[in-house]
């Protein structure tokens, strides 16, 4: 284009005494610029790799520009003066000639330096200067976002490829441009180049054009994966793409906010679109279950803590439509959230399974209800958000099936003024009271206590381990843990009280041997039945476990040790050698600490007699409860 630019030729001039001043002052800019245009518009400069805006030359690019405005009020003023002077036609055609070269320089400066101009490039460079101005139209906040910003800040330094005057010579021709009335021409080169590398951006970044149909349509896993997709993108759109377009833009037409704001629109409100249309649509899929909450929460917590960013990056009138579209999918992705956390609510209540877990152990639904609620709490900003203002439909006072054994249970919304906190101690109560249900079918009352405690002493410690102790706080905690004691307390009574019962108070004096006889030979029977009986009941939960046999040994083993010491002659010899006692104090510890890991198999004890050989058994049945309790804690 250039080698054929038009370059005027003034007619003959008249002699210089006869030539006004002004139009002595369009002759001489039209010589200089004139000069130029020859100069970088011959065959010679279009075949060499040297152009007016570059490094060896900038100078020269700097004084033609200068010319060239020059030239217009030089202009201005002969047509004050003569405006029939035949200068000014040749002058007008002189400045087309201008305009077209610096129209070509502008548009080889945009291409030639993309790399220098990517918008990450520029939003770093950006944020870096900021830190010493506050100039800039945003900042990045978070800690992890600027060691990234910093890093690329460090590939920068290492870039080659581009002119670092690029920019600069961008916004000096577009300001001639603009000042010189040809605005029209700079800003179509401009939106035309820089809206191309957007869209090559989005498409990089796998972002897809979907309409509301095609979401509906997808699979799960299909849709799972583009969301995946989405949170990678939305976060390096919107601070490095968008914004490193709005400090371009901002930069190259500093001289106009009119033209700052048409360019920076027009180049980036559809793919913004695209991008902030996505959550509205996976919304509105018809089939949102509460497994795929999270999902959702993550674009909810994505697009609200870029909103901000978002708010400031478009915040032209003309942008408008990207704002709205931002808040728009924000509230559709709340709608789905509450829908799903109210499906959740409803499967805990029309859970059903009536089979006992074997050995008392935790059931499903409180493993599945507390680390989904655990999960939930992580992203406790958002359901903040998500959760004001939505009324928790409880009934007052709280019917009977939704009080739980071992005392009363409060209305969580009596307790909490956070939406969140009332409407998780909700799902927690309900869930409790499914459970209550579930320990009825227990033949064994004991053995329905140590289920209850169980379930329980799981809640609370996916409580006080998760962020669900923020938001439930310390009173509850220690409420809850207080009815653990409750059922623990219940199942040891239940469960060992007819051996507790046989053992007398310790004795001060020694009983006849036939007393103590009979009263051993109960206690073994006893000792046996309760041990065989529990051989098969867990209690997974190390600390609860330990508590549970501390207790129990502390009150068996002290009144056993005494008693032995001072009627061993009881656990002798009798008859023929036939052994009355089967335990010594030694044993029955080592009983107990296998207890509570499970399946023994076939839940036997020893029965050889005397002190060795029951010591023998004991202790080989410890250490095998230790290995089983290692493997638990593990």
């Amino acid at each position: 284009m250039g080698k054929h630019l038009f370059r005027s030729s003034p007619p003959p001039e008249k002699p210089t005494a006869h030539l006004s001043l002004a139009e002595s002052a369009v002759q001489e800019c039209m010589s200089n610029i004139n000069a130029v245009i020859s100069k970088w518009t011959s065959p010679a400069a279009s075949s060499s790799d040297e152009f007016l805006f570059s490094t060896n030359s900038r100078r020269e690019a700097e004084e033609f520009v200068t010319a060239v405005r020059h030239l217009q009020s030089t202009m201005h003023r002969l047509v004050s003066v003569n405006p029939s002077s035949e200068k000014l036609i040749y002058a007008q055609n002189l400045m087309q000639s201008a305009m077209k070269l610096l129209e070509s320089e502008f548009h080889r400066v945009l291409k030639a330096n993309r790399e220098y101009l990517d918008p990450e490039c520029v939003s770093v460079r950006s944020y870096r200067s900021s830190r010493f101005s506050t100039s800039t139209t945003t900042s990045v906040s978070d800690s992890e976002d600027e060691s990234s910003y910093e890093e690329n800040a460090d590939e920068e330094h290492r870039f080659s490829g581009g002119d670092s005057d690029a920019m600069d010579d961008l916004k000096m021709i577009a300001d001639c441009m603009i000042s010189t009335g040809y605005a029209k021409e700079c800003v179509r080169v401009y939106k035309t180049v820089r809206k191309s590398i957007v869209d090559e951006t989005l498409h990089n970044l796998q972002m897809e054009r979907f309409n509301l149909h095609q979401v509906q349509k997808m699979d799960w896993e299909i849709l799972e994966s583009k969301i995946k997709t989405w949170l990678k993108a939305v976060k390096l759109a919107v601070r490095k793409l968008f914004f490193g377009e709005r400090i371009l833009a901002d930069h190259v037409f500093s001289s106009s906010g009119l033209i700052v704001e048409s360019s920076f629109t027009e180049i980036t409100q559809e793919g913004a679109l695209i991008l902030f249309t996505f959550p509205e649509y996976a919304s509105k899929i018809k089939k949102l279950t509460p497994e795929k909450m999270f999902r959702f929460l993550d674009m909810y917590e994505a697009l609200a803590n870029l909103y901000v960013e978002i708010e400031s990056i478009f915040y032209f009138e003309s942008a408008a439509a990207v704002r709205s579209q931002v808040i728009n999918s924000l509230a559709r992705l709340g709608d789905a959230t509450r829908l799903m956390m109210t499906d959740f609510e409803s499967a805990i209540q029309k859970e059903t399974s009536k089979t006992p877990i074997i050995g008392g152990g935790v059931h499903p639904l409180t493993r599945y209800v507390m680390n989904y609620l655990s999960f939930l709490a992580d992203y406790s900003d958002s359901i903040a958000a998500i959760f004001e203002n939505w009324k928790l439909s409880v009934p007052t006072p709280l019917p009977d099936s939704l009080y739980i054994s071992g005392g009363d249970e409060a209305n969580p919304e009596d307790l909490y003024s956070s939406p969140v906190s009332v409407r998780i101690a909700w799902v927690i109560l309900l869930t409790l009271c499914k459970i209550d249900g579930k320990a009825q079918p227990y033949k064994d009352v004991a053995l329905s206590y140590l289920f209850l405690a169980n379930n329980l002493q799981y809640v609370v410690v996916k409580v006080r381990s998760s962020t669900l102790k923020v938001l439930l706080g310390d009173d509850w905690v220690f409420r809850h843990e207080e009815k653990v004691k409750l059922y623990a307390d219940k199942f040891e009574k239940l469960a060992w009280g007819k051996v507790l019962d046989l053992l007398p108070e310790i004795p001060t004096d020694e009983i006849s041997p036939e007393e103590a006889k009979v009263l051993v030979a109960r206690f073994n029977d006893e000792f046996e039945t309760s041990y065989r009986k529990q051989t098969s009941w867990v209690i997974p939960d190390p600390k609860l476990r330990d508590q549970i046999k501390i207790t129990l040994s502390q009150k068996l083993m002290l009144v056993c040790t005494e008693f032995y010491r001072m009627n061993r002659f009881a656990y002798g010899m009798v008859g023929d050698n036939e052994a009355i006692s089967r335990y010594t104090p030694e044993d029955i510890g080592n009983y107990l600490s296998d207890l509570y890991f499970g399946s023994r198999g076939s839940g036997s004890v020893s029965t050889a007699g005397g002190s060795g050989s029951g010591s023998g058994s004991g202790t080989g049945s410890s250490s095998t409860g230790k290995a089983r309790g290692g493997r638990s804690s593990h």
